[in-house]
Protein backbone atom coordinates (compact mmCIF):
# COMPACT_ATOMS: atom_id res chain seq x y z
CA UNK A 1 0.00 0.00 0.00
CA UNK A 2 1.42 3.03 -1.35
CA UNK A 3 2.59 5.81 1.86
CA UNK A 4 0.15 9.21 2.21
CA UNK A 5 2.78 10.84 3.18
CA UNK A 6 4.44 13.49 0.67
CA UNK A 7 7.96 13.55 0.20
CA UNK A 8 7.91 17.38 -0.97
CA UNK A 9 5.56 20.16 -0.99
CA UNK A 10 4.95 22.91 -3.80
CA UNK A 11 4.02 26.56 -2.52
CA UNK A 12 2.65 29.20 -4.72
CA UNK A 13 2.72 32.87 -3.27
CA UNK A 14 -0.49 35.31 -4.76
CA UNK A 15 1.85 36.76 -7.22
CA UNK A 16 2.31 33.16 -9.10
CA UNK A 17 5.88 31.92 -8.04
CA UNK A 18 5.98 28.51 -7.02
CA UNK A 19 8.93 26.95 -5.25
CA UNK A 20 9.22 23.30 -3.54
CA UNK A 21 10.55 21.95 -0.71
CA UNK A 22 11.84 17.96 0.37
CA UNK A 23 10.48 17.10 3.29
CA UNK A 24 12.01 15.86 6.02
CA UNK A 25 11.23 11.90 7.15
CA UNK A 26 10.14 11.05 10.18
CA UNK A 27 13.42 8.86 10.71
CA UNK A 28 15.50 11.90 10.16
CA UNK A 29 13.59 14.55 12.12
CA UNK A 30 14.46 11.52 14.86
CA UNK A 31 18.34 11.40 14.59
CA UNK A 32 18.62 15.15 14.57
CA UNK A 33 16.44 14.78 17.85
CA UNK A 34 18.71 12.42 19.39
CA UNK A 35 21.47 15.35 18.32
CA UNK A 36 19.17 18.22 20.32
CA UNK A 37 18.79 15.70 23.02
CA UNK A 38 22.37 15.04 23.70
CA UNK A 39 23.32 18.64 23.32
CA UNK A 40 20.55 19.16 26.13
CA UNK A 41 22.13 16.67 28.19
CA UNK A 42 25.51 18.45 28.38
CA UNK A 43 23.60 21.95 29.33
CA UNK A 44 21.30 20.31 31.70
CA UNK A 45 24.89 18.50 33.46
CA UNK A 46 26.43 22.06 33.55
CA UNK A 47 23.01 23.21 35.11
CA UNK A 48 23.38 20.79 37.70
CA UNK A 49 26.83 21.74 38.56
CA UNK A 50 25.43 25.13 39.44
CA UNK A 51 22.21 23.72 41.50
CA UNK A 52 24.77 22.03 43.73
CA UNK A 53 25.82 25.62 44.81
CA UNK A 54 22.24 26.08 46.64
CA UNK A 55 22.47 22.57 48.48
CA UNK A 56 24.76 24.27 50.59
CA UNK A 57 21.59 26.39 51.42
CA UNK A 58 19.10 24.55 51.24
CA UNK A 59 18.22 20.77 49.48
CA UNK A 60 14.57 21.58 48.23
CA UNK A 61 15.84 24.71 46.93
CA UNK A 62 18.56 22.92 44.91
CA UNK A 63 16.24 20.46 43.59
CA UNK A 64 13.60 22.76 42.53
CA UNK A 65 16.10 25.17 41.10
CA UNK A 66 17.61 21.78 38.82
CA UNK A 67 13.90 21.07 37.71
CA UNK A 68 13.03 24.83 36.42
CA UNK A 69 16.47 24.97 34.90
CA UNK A 70 15.75 21.62 32.94
CA UNK A 71 12.08 23.01 31.73
CA UNK A 72 13.99 25.99 30.47
CA UNK A 73 16.72 24.39 28.59
CA UNK A 74 14.55 21.54 27.25
CA UNK A 75 12.05 24.58 25.85
CA UNK A 76 14.80 27.32 25.43
CA UNK A 77 17.18 25.62 23.51
CA UNK A 78 14.35 24.64 20.54
CA UNK A 79 13.14 27.93 20.58
CA UNK A 80 16.36 30.01 20.89
CA UNK A 81 18.38 28.14 18.42
CA UNK A 82 15.68 28.12 15.92
CA UNK A 83 15.13 31.73 16.26
CA UNK A 84 18.73 32.73 16.28
CA UNK A 85 19.72 30.39 13.08
CA UNK A 86 16.21 31.06 11.11
CA UNK A 87 14.71 27.67 12.07
CA UNK A 88 17.42 25.36 13.10
CA UNK A 89 19.08 24.16 15.99
CA UNK A 90 22.32 22.11 16.50
CA UNK A 91 20.47 18.42 15.48
CA UNK A 92 18.91 20.30 12.00
CA UNK A 93 22.03 21.93 11.03
CA UNK A 94 23.91 18.64 11.33
CA UNK A 95 21.77 17.00 9.01
CA UNK A 96 20.56 20.21 6.93
CA UNK A 97 16.95 20.69 7.89
CA UNK A 98 15.36 23.47 8.60
CA UNK A 99 11.77 24.40 10.04
CA UNK A 100 9.91 26.65 7.78
CA UNK A 101 6.32 28.37 7.48
CA UNK A 102 3.95 25.94 5.79
CA UNK A 103 2.64 28.65 3.46
CA UNK A 104 6.37 29.50 2.44
CA UNK A 105 6.11 32.96 4.67
CA UNK A 106 8.69 33.91 6.95
CA UNK A 107 9.08 31.95 10.17
CA UNK A 108 7.96 33.87 12.95
CA UNK A 109 8.49 33.76 16.81
CA UNK A 110 5.16 32.99 17.27
CA UNK A 111 5.31 29.86 15.23
CA UNK A 112 8.83 29.01 16.67
CA UNK A 113 7.45 29.32 20.51
CA UNK A 114 4.31 27.37 19.90
CA UNK A 115 5.70 24.31 18.20
CA UNK A 116 8.77 24.23 21.19
CA UNK A 117 6.01 24.27 23.67
CA UNK A 118 3.72 21.73 22.34
CA UNK A 119 6.95 19.28 22.33
CA UNK A 120 5.79 18.63 26.26
CA UNK A 121 2.51 17.20 24.15
CA UNK A 122 4.22 15.45 21.65
CA UNK A 123 6.47 13.65 23.80
CA UNK A 124 3.62 12.23 25.71
CA UNK A 125 3.11 9.45 27.03
CA UNK A 126 6.62 8.07 26.38
CA UNK A 127 9.63 8.82 23.90
CA UNK A 128 7.79 11.14 21.58
CA UNK A 129 5.09 8.62 20.93
CA UNK A 130 2.08 11.31 20.31
CA UNK A 131 4.82 13.21 18.14
CA UNK A 132 5.87 9.86 15.94
CA UNK A 133 2.59 8.69 15.89
CA UNK A 134 1.26 12.50 13.82
CA UNK A 135 4.38 12.77 11.60
CA UNK A 136 3.74 9.42 10.62
CA UNK A 137 0.19 9.75 9.92
CA UNK A 138 0.74 13.42 8.77
CA UNK A 139 0.45 13.63 4.77
CA UNK A 140 3.34 16.33 5.56
CA UNK A 141 5.42 14.96 8.48
CA UNK A 142 4.20 16.88 10.83
CA UNK A 143 4.08 16.81 14.75
CA UNK A 144 1.00 18.10 16.94
CA UNK A 145 3.30 21.14 17.38
CA UNK A 146 3.84 21.74 13.48
CA UNK A 147 -0.01 21.08 12.99
CA UNK A 148 -0.56 23.68 15.66
CA UNK A 149 1.90 26.33 14.64
CA UNK A 150 1.88 26.10 10.83
CA UNK A 151 5.10 25.07 10.15
CA UNK A 152 6.79 21.96 8.26
CA UNK A 153 10.81 20.43 8.32
CA UNK A 154 12.44 20.33 4.88
CA UNK A 155 15.53 19.19 3.67
CA UNK A 156 18.14 22.24 3.02
CA UNK A 157 19.06 21.78 -1.05
CA UNK A 158 22.32 22.30 -2.32
CA UNK A 159 21.74 25.30 -4.26
CA UNK A 160 23.37 25.46 -7.78
CA UNK A 161 24.26 29.04 -8.93
CA UNK A 162 21.92 30.52 -11.13
CA UNK A 163 23.18 32.07 -14.17
CA UNK A 164 23.58 35.49 -12.80
CA UNK A 165 24.27 36.96 -16.22
CA UNK A 166 20.81 36.22 -17.40
CA UNK A 167 18.85 37.06 -14.37
CA UNK A 168 21.07 39.91 -13.23
CA UNK A 169 24.10 41.33 -15.30
CA UNK A 170 27.11 42.26 -14.01
CA UNK A 171 26.62 45.98 -14.44
CA UNK A 172 27.47 48.17 -11.93
CA UNK A 173 25.55 47.48 -8.45
CA UNK A 174 25.43 50.39 -6.00
CA UNK A 175 25.01 47.92 -3.85
CA UNK A 176 28.60 47.13 -3.95
CA UNK A 177 29.69 50.36 -3.10
CA UNK A 178 28.63 49.21 0.42
CA UNK A 179 30.43 46.12 1.47
CA UNK A 180 29.84 46.57 4.88
CA UNK A 181 25.93 47.08 4.57
CA UNK A 182 26.19 44.10 1.31
CA UNK A 183 27.72 41.44 3.92
CA UNK A 184 25.37 42.23 6.82
CA UNK A 185 22.63 41.72 3.73
CA UNK A 186 23.93 38.35 3.02
CA UNK A 187 23.68 37.11 6.72
CA UNK A 188 20.04 38.38 7.31
CA UNK A 189 18.15 37.39 3.86
CA UNK A 190 15.89 34.64 4.36
CA UNK A 191 16.93 31.51 2.18
CA UNK A 192 12.96 31.28 0.83
CA UNK A 193 12.99 34.77 0.20
CA UNK A 194 16.06 34.72 -2.24
CA UNK A 195 14.78 31.67 -3.62
CA UNK A 196 11.60 33.51 -4.84
CA UNK A 197 13.57 36.64 -5.90
CA UNK A 198 15.87 34.40 -8.07
CA UNK A 199 12.52 32.43 -9.45
CA UNK A 200 10.87 35.79 -9.86
CA UNK A 201 13.92 37.30 -12.27
CA UNK A 202 13.63 34.10 -13.85
CA UNK A 203 10.20 33.91 -14.91
CA UNK A 204 9.22 37.47 -15.29
CA UNK A 205 8.06 37.58 -18.73
CA UNK A 206 5.83 34.92 -17.84
CA UNK A 207 3.75 37.32 -15.56
CA UNK A 208 1.11 40.01 -16.15
CA UNK A 209 2.42 43.59 -15.98
CA UNK A 210 0.75 44.43 -12.85
CA UNK A 211 1.13 41.14 -11.43
CA UNK A 212 4.95 41.79 -12.12
CA UNK A 213 5.37 44.59 -10.31
CA UNK A 214 3.56 44.29 -7.32
CA UNK A 215 5.77 41.12 -6.77
CA UNK A 216 9.28 42.83 -7.47
CA UNK A 217 7.43 46.01 -5.07
CA UNK A 218 6.99 43.32 -2.48
CA UNK A 219 10.13 41.77 -2.05
CA UNK A 220 11.96 45.09 -2.86
CA UNK A 221 10.26 46.11 0.38
CA UNK A 222 11.16 42.95 2.29
CA UNK A 223 14.98 43.37 1.40
CA UNK A 224 14.91 47.38 2.03
CA UNK A 225 13.62 46.51 5.45
CA UNK A 226 16.92 44.09 6.30
CA UNK A 227 18.82 45.85 5.62
CA UNK A 228 18.79 49.91 5.02
CA UNK A 229 21.42 51.28 2.36
CA UNK A 230 21.85 54.96 1.86
CA UNK A 231 19.40 56.52 -0.12
CA UNK A 232 22.28 56.95 -3.36
CA UNK A 233 22.72 52.89 -3.66
CA UNK A 234 19.05 53.27 -4.62
CA UNK A 235 17.94 56.52 -6.42
CA UNK A 236 16.86 56.11 -9.44
CA UNK A 237 16.29 52.36 -9.27
CA UNK A 238 13.54 50.35 -9.87
CA UNK A 239 12.23 47.48 -7.87
CA UNK A 240 12.94 45.16 -10.27
CA UNK A 241 16.52 46.33 -11.19
CA UNK A 242 16.98 46.58 -6.80
CA UNK A 243 15.97 42.54 -6.67
CA UNK A 244 18.42 42.10 -9.16
CA UNK A 245 21.07 43.67 -7.67
CA UNK A 246 20.51 42.17 -4.20
CA UNK A 247 20.99 38.61 -5.82
CA UNK A 248 23.82 39.53 -7.32
CA UNK A 249 25.43 40.79 -4.04
CA UNK A 250 24.30 37.38 -2.44
CA UNK A 251 25.49 35.05 -4.97
CA UNK A 252 28.67 36.65 -5.99
CA UNK A 253 30.13 35.51 -2.70
CA UNK A 254 28.31 32.15 -3.03
CA UNK A 255 26.38 32.71 0.48
CA UNK A 256 24.28 29.35 0.32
Amino acid sequence: MKSPRATSVTIETPEGVQFSYDLASPVVRALAWMIDVAAIGVLTKLAGKIAELFTRVNQDWAGAFLVILYFAISIGYGIVLEWRWRGQTLGKRVLRLRVVDAQGLRLQLPQIVLRNLLRLIDMLPFVYLAGGVACFCSRNAQRMGDLAAGTIVARERVSVLPDLDRIAPAKYNSLLAYPHLAARLRVLANPESVSIAVQALSRREGYEPRSRLELFEELARYFRALVRFPEAASQGVTDEQYVRSVVRVIYSSNWF
